[in-house]
């Protein structure tokens, strides 16, 4: 399968990533004056050093692909840029409505020249609607989606949270449907485009709670770690600066963890039901941080675990790269980068059974297989490339 992947950050790229993991063929197109944004926009750098070839953030979404730089402001630029459209079977882009279009690379009239070419668009809030052209990024699209309004404190600012999360969510949703669309291609010859908003994709994880307010008219809104089922149900925190988080959401369960830290105040009556639980909840709090405080995290989830309890210790970066889970399924792959050097990469989340994946190359520096895909892949004459290189094509 051939994929060439038009713009940059995490929401694109991540698709091709999961795609090139599994064996596609991955093309990312950037140019020398505009690269991928993730190279200069956000570290990590290696050494500090604010430069394309240097970053570990666009490194880590774009391991076992290709890179080559076209300028797409050049009429030689768009004109390879159709050809490499034309080669291939997928084009994933997430540039902001209307820009392919400016560029001659309109999802439909690619399509015109390869009927059988699947064109996925992923933008922050589709190609249609009032909103459609607002640019924006991870934090926008959080907030936008509901997210933001639910964490914090009851009373307090909403919170936000990691960056990129709608983009990955969104991810998921784009590399299973351009897999349908491609399967669709291959049995009819029929190609498809594609439109696929990030905005829209973060909403399924609200759906309770829109669920709730369309059934009732309640609002849901933030209330710290509270839940309104579960009670205790917090972070809590642990010996040497750990922390875990538990929660009981029954009687039974509230029993269970009642056993296993074997402190009085574990049987008080005021506890037994969720309702009790509920109306003494800071006292109870307090007194479960008392436990905990005396033991690590890691003590804290085992003891709790054993005990049928809802627990899982709070992982720190360092943690995950040390965590004999991830490692023993190969989540991190190192591979030597050739301006960064040694780089543990993660593998996508899931394997195929009969057709394993891997991380198979790393992470291409700028251009640096322009000539491989233009002359091999595209079959560019010598002459005609060093034509195109003249005129500026590759800038």
């Amino acid at each position: 399968m051939k994929v060439v992947e038009f713009g940059g950050y995490a929401a694109g790229p991540a698709i091709g990533k999961h795609l090139a993991n599994f064996g596609a063929r991955v093309v990312h197109v950037e140019s020398q004056a505009r690269p991928d944004g993730f190279r200069l926009e956000y570290p990590p750098w290696k050494d500090d050093r604010v430069e394309p070839d240097m970053s570990g953030c666009f490194s880590y979404f774009n391991d076992s692909k290709h890179a080559v730089t076209l300028d797409l402001k050049s009429e030689a630029g768009r004109a390879l840029a159709r050809r490499l459209a034309t080669w291939a079977d997928v084009i994933i882009e997430n540039m902001r409505p209307g820009v392919m279009a400016r560029l001659g690379l309109a999802p439909e009239k690619l399509l015109e020249e390869k009927p059988s070419l699947v064109v996925l668009s992923t933008t922050n809030l589709g190609q249609t609607g009032p909103y459609a052209t607002h640019p924006g990024f991870g934090s926008q699209l959080s907030s936008l989606s509901g997210f933001t309004e639910l964490i914090g404190h009851a009373g307090g600012p909403p919170n936000f949270i990691y960056g990129p999360y709608i983009d990955l969510i969104a991810v998921a949703f784009g590399g299973a449907v351009v897999l349908a669309a491609l399967d669709h291609s291959r049995r009819t010859g029929q190609g498809a485009v594609i439109d696929l908003s990030q905005y829209e994709t973060g909403l399924q994880f609200l759906g309770g709670a829109l669920l709730d307010y369309a059934a009732t008219g309640a609002v849901a809104h933030r209330n710290g770690n509270h839940d309104p089922n579960a009670v205790p149900h917090g972070c809590y925190p642990c010996r040497d600066g750990g922390w875990c988080v538990i929660s009981c959401w029954g009687d039974d369960e509230w029993r269970r963890l009642g056993e296993a830290t074997g402190e009085g105040w574990a049987t008080d009556s005021r506890f037994a039901a969720a309702a009790g639980r509920r109306t003494h909840e800071r006292e109870l709090d307090e007194r479960l941080t008392g436990w905990t405080r005396t033991r690590n995290d890691a003590e804290v989830m085992t003891a709790l675990q054993a005990a049928g309890v809802h627990a899982g210790a709070v992982r720190t970066m360092r943690d995950l790269f040390e965590d004999p889970q991830l490692a023993s399924r190969s989540i991190w792959q190192q591979l030597e980068h050739r301006s960064i050097g040694p780089q543990r990469y993660r593998m996508v989340s899931y394997q195929l059974s009969k057709t394993p994946g891997r991380v198979s190359r790393p992470a291409p520096c700028l251009g640096q297989d322009n000539e491989l895909v233009f002359r091999q892949w595209l079959g560019l004459a010598p002459q005609e490339y060093e034509e195109l290189a003249a005129r500026g094509a590759f800038a």
